[in-house]
């Protein structure tokens, strides 16, 4: 049983038995204030002369109430100090467990914001199998997750701290205000140079003030939804599949992206030369540059360069080839 629900019917129980003994005395002649009074006294052990000369029956009545009472008394005061004192360790080992598994994470998310975007990034997050902590001031909407939290303002640079900023892969602004992803981006921007920055932005006026800011990318929610419904209006069919691949997880298919590192056997080679299609079965619709510009449905006979991002379309199988072909040296 939750330990709180123990204290209310352990309260629950220590008032039934004033009620009783306070309505037994003023049975037996005593005022309302002497019979509360001479219960309270009696249950709680104090010992206190009575305020009236206890008949034969109140004598008998008492021993009664002492039985009874004291023994509900001791059990309430029981439960009341293992309700706290077990809730304090509670908290307390939960907060030093979760801390030392934040300290132990490399690369993983900070989702700044628990809200329906917040939470939308955490699910596709989760299942795409990386690590994330979620971080926001409201204690209540983070009570119950099985995820590390923090409990803070994600614009204090102590609070990203302590979400492992400093070996974290990426940082996410999803906070309802434009004001509070901008400072959470340049806190983050001025703590991790380095970090990938995501920002949210609720008005078009906030996407350029983000970016100035430190934030890599700006996403306007509003904006992107409104063209997922245009685009289903227009091409209901292309939507759908995309979405599918991209989000729904029923198809065999998946887009996603291949980095080719320096050491990369791909490196300085063709398309054609890598034999990519035959070693992966994976298919290259496009590649990334590192001044950020796009590759689409390039050449056969395009070299692929190190550090440039293969964005490939194949099954779950084909691509972990793909990253072991990309990943293996000349």
């Amino acid at each position: 049983m939750d330990p709180w629900r123990r204290v209310r019917i352990g309260l629950l129980a220590f008032g039934a038995v004033t009620a009783f003994g306070s309505l037994g005395y003023m049975v037996l002649g005593f005022s309302p204030l002497d019979a509360a009074y001479q219960t309270v006294t009696t249950v709680s052990t104090v010992g206190f002369r009575e305020v009236e000369p206890l008949s034969t029956v109140g004598k008998i009545y008492t021993m009664v109430l002492i039985v009874v009472g004291v023994g509900t008394v001791l059990t309430t005061f029981t439960i009341v100090v293992e309700a706290v004192i077990e809730g304090s360790l509670r908290d307390i080992y939960g907060r030093r467990r979760m801390d030392r598994k934040i300290t132990g994470m490399s690369g993983h998310v900070i989702i700044c914001g628990w809200g329906r975007v917040g939470q939308a990034i955490a699910r596709y997050v989760l299942a795409a199998g990386r690590d994330f902590v979620v971080v926001d001031n409201d204690g209540q909407r983070l009570a119950g997750l099985d995820v590390p939290t923090i409990v803070g303002d994600a614009t204090d640079d102590a609070v990203l701290r302590a979400a492992g900023i400093e070996h974290a892969g990426s940082l996410v602004a999803a906070i309802d205000t434009d004001a509070e992803n901008l400072f959470v981006a340049l806190s983050g921007r001025t703590l991790r140079p380095d970090l990938f920055i995501v920002a949210r932005a609720r008005t078009a006026s906030a996407e350029e003030k983000l970016r100035r800011a430190g934030a890599n990318r700006v996403v306007n929610p509003q904006a992107i939804g409104g063209e997922r419904m245009a685009a289903f209006v227009v091409q209901p069919h292309v939507a759908e599949f995309v979405d599918v691949v991209m989000h729904d997880g029923s198809l065999e298919f998946r887009l996603e992206e291949v980095l080719v590192p320096a050491s990369s056997g791909l490196a300085g080679r063709t398309i054609r030369e890598n034999h990519i299609r035959d070693r992966s079965g994976a298919l290259v619709l496009a590649l990334r540059m590192p001044d950020g510009s796009f590759l689409t449905n390039p050449d056969p006979a395009t070299t692929i360069d190190a550090g440039q991002i293969l964005i490939v379309v194949g099954t779950a199988d084909q691509l972990d080839r793909l990253r072991s072909v990309a990943a293996a040296p000349a």
